[in-house]
Parts: structure tokens; sequence; C-alpha cells
């Protein structure tokens, strides 16, 4: 686990995403939940080493089944987009893995179980204030990546928690994207406001400038990848094709390359059953 600043702090080590927490003396706010039952248990016991507050909060940065799998386990209040809610409703009310394939990282893990999700006890629709200390913690809604995607910003120690925002390193998940959104919300990264935070990737843990603006390069390609597609919805030789070209943008090990080619795959063929009059002009 590392301080990223006084309080707070990341940890990386487990599979799923980046998991974040604060240790405030009236509890601990946590960003998101590991997949596995024996990370969970250990996660839980290195925080209980942090001897802060007895109050929990888990804040759940979007819908993703990386980040919500583990959320119950994790046995404590949760906050999240109001969105959230609706689209639990609409999952099953028990989950048992090994029943779809998009290129997630629980695909990657056995012995999930049985799943049962645990909707927002906490939500929001467009920003929530908590205070639990005398500077705030701040969730503001930020879509893009999904319409559950939200950061939680510590304006004080200027941290800010991004989640799927920025995926350095590997192909961002594309399936429940609004890309103009995306982009939108990429360019207020690189704005003023933000040039001293630092910016934590639910997927990378720190990241920089840069990072910012190549996830905005690989979404153009993967706008221009959808242009090219558009009328081809039929054929899946070509949405083969565009995955192969988008995966070149990335540098990643042989025992990964199926696995990333078919979260491309999956995500392309995804967004355009989500934005069937799709145009990058528009």
């Amino acid at each position: 686990m590392q301080e990223i600043a006084p309080h707070v702090f990341i940890e990386s080590s487990y599979p799923g995403v980046t998991l974040g927490a604060i240790n405030w003396p009236h509890g601990l706010i946590l960003i998101d939940a590991p997949l596995r039952q024996d990370d969970i248990r250990l996660w839980r016991s290195t925080l209980a080493n942090l001897n802060g507050g007895l109050d929990r909060l888990l804040v759940n940065l979007d819908e993703h089944f990386d980040r919500t799998i583990g959320s119950r386990q994790v046995e404590c209040m949760v906050a999240g987009h109001e969105k959230m809610n609706q689209i639990f409703r609409d999952r099953p009310v028990t989950f048992k893995s090994q029943t779809i394939e998009t290129g997630s990282n629980w695909e990657l893990q056995t012995g999930l179980g049985s799943i049962r999700w645990a909707p927002p006890d906490i939500s929001f629709s467009d920003q929530l204030e908590i205070n639990w200390d005398e500077h705030p913690v701040l969730l503001e809604a930020h879509p893009g990546p999904s319409v559950c995607s939200i950061w939680l910003e510590l304006p004080h120690q200027k941290v800010v928690f991004v989640g799927d925002t920025v995926v350095p390193g590997a192909p961002p998940f594309l399936a429940s994207a609004d890309l103009p959104a995306w982009k939108e919300t990429l360019n207020l990264l690189l704005g003023p406001k933000y040039k001293d935070y630092t910016i934590v990737s639910g997927r990378g843990g720190l990241v920089d400038q840069n990072a910012v603006k190549e996830q905005i390069k690989f979404l153009e390609k993967a706008e221009h990848q959808l242009e090219k597609l558009v009328d081809k919805k039929d054929s899946l030789v070509e949405f083969e094709r565009s995955a192969h070209t988008l995966l070149k943008n990335f540098s990643v090990s042989s025992e990964l390359t199926d696995h990333y080619l078919l979260r491309l795959n999956w995500g392309l063929q995804q967004y355009l059953k989500l934005h069937p009059d799709f145009s990058a002009a528009g």
C-alpha cells in the first residue's frame, strides 16, 4: 500500500482495479473493492492496521464488474451514482461467473462463485460532498466510460481518483461508453484546475498529464474504427480487424493479447448497439 498524500493510500497489487483508502479520525472512505474473497479479507486486515475511525464508506467509481463484484463482502455502506441502482436492478440478483466474455479482469480469475450485488446505499446525480474531516471529499459525476462514472476528489490535498477515465497501458472498456462525453471529461483533467493534482487511475495507479493525452488519442482512433464499422455491423471479421488495429497502440504480453482483443471486439460491438446512429462528427 502506497501513501500518496497524508492519510490517502492506494493499493495496486490485487487483481481487478486500483483500490484507494482515506484514513480519517471519523472513519475510512474506501474506493472500490477487491475481486476475490481472500483479497477482500487481506484488504480489510490491512485497513484495520491503519487505526482509523470506526465508520466505513465504500465508493464505487462506476458499475463495472471489476470494481463491484466484491462490494458486498467489504460489509459497509456503499456510495455511487444514482444510475447504478437501475443497472443493478437489471442484473440477476445473484451472478455466477464464467457466463459471459467481455475482456474484463474478473474473467481471468477462478473461484469467484456466486456474487450478490450491492447497489449504492447512498446515491447522487451530479455531486455529493462528504464531510468526515475539516476538508471535504467530493464525489462528482463525470460520464464517459459509462453513465455511472464518477470521480472522488480531495481538493485540499489535490488528489483525484478518476476510475476508468484514464486506463494506461491497456485497452479501455468501450462497451458502455460515450466517446464524446469521455473526451470532454479528459479535457477537464488537462485544464488548469487539475494541473497540480495527483491523478489516480482506477486501473493503473498514479498517472500524469501525458497519460491523459494518450487516452484522448486512443479514443479518437477508436472513433475512426467505429466509423468504418457503422456499415459493417454484421461482419465479425471487420470487428476483429478493428480490434487488432487498436491493440497495436499498446505493448502487451502474449499472455494477454487474446484477452485484450476480446475486450476491444466486445467493446466495439456493444458500442454500436448502444449508439446505432454513431458518427464521430456528430
